[in-house]
């Protein structure tokens, strides 16, 4: 179990890293319950260009209705984790 986790904690670090280059704020800070309402310039044009990001970081490609669905970063960390290859 503790491998997961670290994959997770892994995923969550690089995340954060990605949300603060998108946003250009390295003093935002990034946990789990984070929403795009904690966030100012968090809007939909920006929305767009973070998961643009998260799937260049990641490797990964989200779906249309995968792109709107995570509420918070660690949803969004959940996402970006079922995506990785096993």
């Amino acid at each position: 179990m503790r491998e997961i986790e670290m994959d997770r904690d892994v995923i969550f670090e690089k995340l954060a890293g990605v949300i603060r280059d998108v946003f250009d704020d390295d003093s935002l800070v990034v946990t789990d319950s984070t929403t795009a309402d904690d966030v100012d310039e968090w809007d939909s044009a920006n929305h767009v260009r973070l998961i643009i990001a998260i799937e260049e970081e990641f490797g990964v490609r989200f779906g249309s209705d995968e792109m709107a669905a995570p509420e918070t970063v660690g949803q969004l960390v959940d996402l970006i984790r079922s995506k990785q290859p096993v």
